[in-house]
Parts: structure tokens; sequence; C-alpha cells
């Protein structure tokens, strides 16, 4: 059974109400999750289930097809079927990640508006990041002018909107090519697009704040060679 995955459209929400609809072991999948799975780069939420008096946590989300899995630690008996269930987010955990998550997606639109290279991978923790992205070789004092670039953007505080559009829209759009709409699974019928207002714009599943001052502050921490035409930013999210 596909799962209303309640993050896409709200990222704020930290507790939730769900039914259990299959159990696994010590895995449950429920009707409705806010809880964010692996995917996309970004690591999945912590948090707890609670039911009939007994509390679990909540150590690892994952996502089979369109139905999310929530990995539960100790020995509490599991949830069964038709279990009602009360969920809530580590929220500080989920806010750090979305944090970093929206600070690379500022550093993709500075580096594509200011030398046109795309993204090529990337992955984040709490707090810290990597991208990778096609320089060969990457352009003198690139470390101090990106951060200058990106903390002038995150500084200016602009809108973050989330939308969504019929695939065959999406991959019409210019502004979302770059992000390799057509390599998502022809069975997405809507695309899921992240949009930090005149800055950029992608097709994104992730969780991210309202606003890029939220993010706070950002330092590259190291640039790397990762072979020819790929070159790798490491950074960390500080507060403003």
């Amino acid at each position: 059974m596909p799962t209303d995955q309640l993050y896409l459209r709200d990222a704020e929400l930290r507790a939730f109400a769900a039914t259990v609809v299959e159990v696994d072991g010590r895995q449950v999948a429920l009707d409705r999750s806010a809880f964010y799975p692996t995917g996309g780069g970004q690591p999945h939420d912590t948090g707890t289930l609670t039911w009939d008096g007994h509390t679990a946590a909540v150590v690892e989300v994952r996502k089979r097809d369109d139905t999310v899995w929530h990995a539960l630690a100790g020995d509490a008996p599991v949830p069964g079927p038709g279990a009602s269930v009360h969920g809530e987010i580590d929220w500080d955990r989920r806010h750090a990640l979305m944090r970093t998550h929206t600070a690379l997606h500022v550093l993709c639109g500075v580096i594509w508006n200011e030398w046109g290279t795309a993204v090529t991978g990337g992955n984040m923790e709490p707090l810290s990041a990597r991208m990778d992205f096609e320089f060969d070789p990457l352009p003198e004092g690139f470390g101090a002018r990106v951060e200058q670039l990106v903390n002038a953007e995150l500084a200016a505080d602009r809108r973050i909107d989330v939308s969504f559009l019929p695939r065959d829209t999406a991959v019409e759009d210019e502004d979302l090519i770059r992000t390799k709409v057509n390599l998502i699974p022809e069975s997405v019928r809507e695309i899921r697009v992240v949009d930090i207002v005149g800055l950029d714009r992608q097709a994104d599943g992730g969780t991210h704040v309202r606003t890029t001052a939220e993010v706070g502050r950002v330092r590259v921490v190291k640039t790397e060679s990762k072979g020819k035409g790929n070159k790798r930013i490491r950074i960390e999210v500080l507060d403003a």
C-alpha cells in the first residue's frame, strides 16, 4: 500500500497519527508518514513511534516502491497491522538536514549561474555535505569565491517554494532539464519542484527550510579532484 508521504508537502510537520498497514520483523509500514526515507543524497529521519503504552525509537527509514518502512529499535512489541500509532520526528536532526539540503541547492544555483557548471552528485549529513561538479580544472581562488557568493545568497533571505508539476510539463521546463528530470522513472507522473525564488529551481524530493536565511552560513572546508572533469566541494553549515 502506498504511503502518504507527508513531508513532501509539509517539511515543518513534527508529529502525526497513522495506521500500521504491514509488518516485516521489526519494520512497520504506515498508511501515512512524516519520516523522510533515505534517498536523493539525504539521510533518513529518526524519532519515535508510540502505541498502546509502548514507545520505540525509529532508527532507519527506507522506501520500497511507494511504501515507507520504519525500523524500530529495542525489544518492545511491534505494533500489528491496523494499530494506531503516533509518530514524532527528531526535529533537531531533521532541521539540520533541511538547512544542509537548502545550502546545497544554493551552492548548485550559484555555481550554475556563475560558471554554467552542472552538478554530478552529492551526499549530506546534518550540517555537513559534499557535492561534485563538472569542473576541469577549478577556477583560481574558487573556494573563497564560491563561499562568498553562497553566503550572500543565504543572507538575501530568498523565499523557498514547493510545487508539483505534471511530468510532461516538467520535462519541457528548461530550468529543470539540468536536474535530469528525464531520469526520474516514467511511473512518476507528478514532479515535485523546489524553487529558491530568483536563484534555483530543481526537481527534488527532499526537505527544505522556508527561506535561505534560515540556513545560516556556510564554510567551504575543502575542494578535491575526483578525476578529470569532476571536482568535489565539501562544506559545513554554521549558525549565522
